[in-house]
This record gives structure tokens, C-alpha cells and sequence, in this order.
């Protein structure tokens, strides 16, 4: 396994900094697939609960890779958002 290292991401505006033993730029490119999930859900839905945005997008996310790719694509994928949303759920206000 690769050092783990710390990767700065930016998910809705606000920076993260994950750590983690994968190529930094597949890090970058599943924040950036979160952060532009969230942002078409969440102007789609209005909502501003970020956690909930998070949850939908997950859901989204997961069912555009369940819909006919196969399954090492499918848990690279999975583990490359699991990053970004441990990220996020760790850096919301009231988590711990």
C-alpha cells in the first residue's frame, strides 16, 4: 500500500483535506464528482441541508455505477466517494 498522504479537495465551497494511500488526483476527481452531484441536487431540490444533499448524491451516484458498468469499476468508484463523503460528514458542523 502507498503512503498516505493528505490531499486538499474543495466539496460545496468549503476545503477538506483527506488522507489517503491513492493517487491524488483520482482523490480530486471523486470530490469533483461529489461536489458537482450535490451542486445539480441541490439546485435541483433547493435543499441546504448539506447532509442530506450528501446522502442524495451518494444515492445518485451509486445508481449510475449499479446501471451496467462493471464491478471493479464499480467499487473504485464506491471507495472514491466514500473518501470524499467521510471527508464531509467529518468536517460538518456537530460531527465528531
Amino acid at each position: 500500500m502507498a503512503d498516505r498522504q493528505t490531499i486538499p479537495v474543495t466539496i460545496q465551497g468549503r476545503e477538506y483535506r483527506v488522507r489517503s494511500g491513492r493517487d491524488p488526483q483520482a482523490v480530486r476527481e471523486a470530490a469533483a464528482l461529489l461536489d458537482e452531484t450535490m451542486e445539480r441536487l441541490h439546485n435541483r431540490t433547493g435543499s441546504l441541508d448539506t447532509v442530506e444533499i450528501a446522502l442524495l448524491a451518494a444515492l445518485n451516484i451509486a445508481d449510475s455505477l449499479v446501471g451496467g458498468r462493471g464491478r471493479s469499476a464499480l467499487d473504485a468508484r464506491c471507495e472514491k466517494l466514500a473518501l470524499a463523503i467521510e471527508a464531509a460528514l467529518e468536517a460538518a458542523p456537530g460531527q465528531s
